[in-house]
């Protein structure tokens, strides 16, 4: 089963490499992970993607929770969320072709972002299936490179993920 984690974590150096390294020392494989700064410039939200059963999502969260660095996990997977994935790819696309790849770009409400004499660059964001099935329609085409973000996610709704649970402190231990 897939599961979509969202952790809250201090926004300093060697976080990242601490939280990667302890899944990967304890065998978990990341489908995905992205990261980035939040609205409080203090936190920053890695999103991961971990595949396997509830025990295994226990584990995972249970590790991920007793780092210092990490503020609140969250399985958001089984919650009402918006996910979205954002790729670059790049694509041969000879002059007679270029046509027939700017309308099936436009179907997927992508973007092209960079042509050259032989090849276009198309940015397209959207939830894991959009993604898997516009890379399908380019490969008869020839696709040159493709980049990935992972997917990022939040829960729909009102509320903010953003804070601590329980009033706790936001400041890393030993500052």
């Amino acid at each position: 089963m897939r599961h979509i984690l969202s952790a809250l974590v201090h926004n300093v150096p060697g976080v990242l490499s601490h939280i990667s390294g302890m899944l990967a020392s304890r065998g978990y494989n990341i489908d995905s992970l992205a990261v980035g700064e939040t609205e409080d410039p203090r936190l920053s939200r890695m999103t991961f993607v971990v595949m396997g059963d509830d025990a295994v999502l226990e584990q995972v969260r249970k590790q991920l929770e007793k780092i210092v660095t990490v503020v609140r996990v969250d399985d958001i997977s089984s919650r009402d969320c918006v996910e979205r994935d954002l790729m670059l790819i790049k694509v041969k696309a000879p002059a007679g072709k270029r046509s027939e790849i700017r309308e099936l770009t436009d179907i997927f409400r992508g973007r092209i972002v960079d042509v050259s004499s032989e090849t276009v660059i198309i940015e397209i964001a959207g939830p894991e299936k959009k993604i898997e099935a516009f890379i399908e329609l380019m490969r008869p085409f020839g696709i040159v490179e493709l980049a990935r973000t992972g997917r990022i996610a939040l829960i729909r709704g009102p509320g903010s993920q953003v804070g601590p649970p329980n009033g706790q402190d936001l400041e890393p231990a030993g500052s």
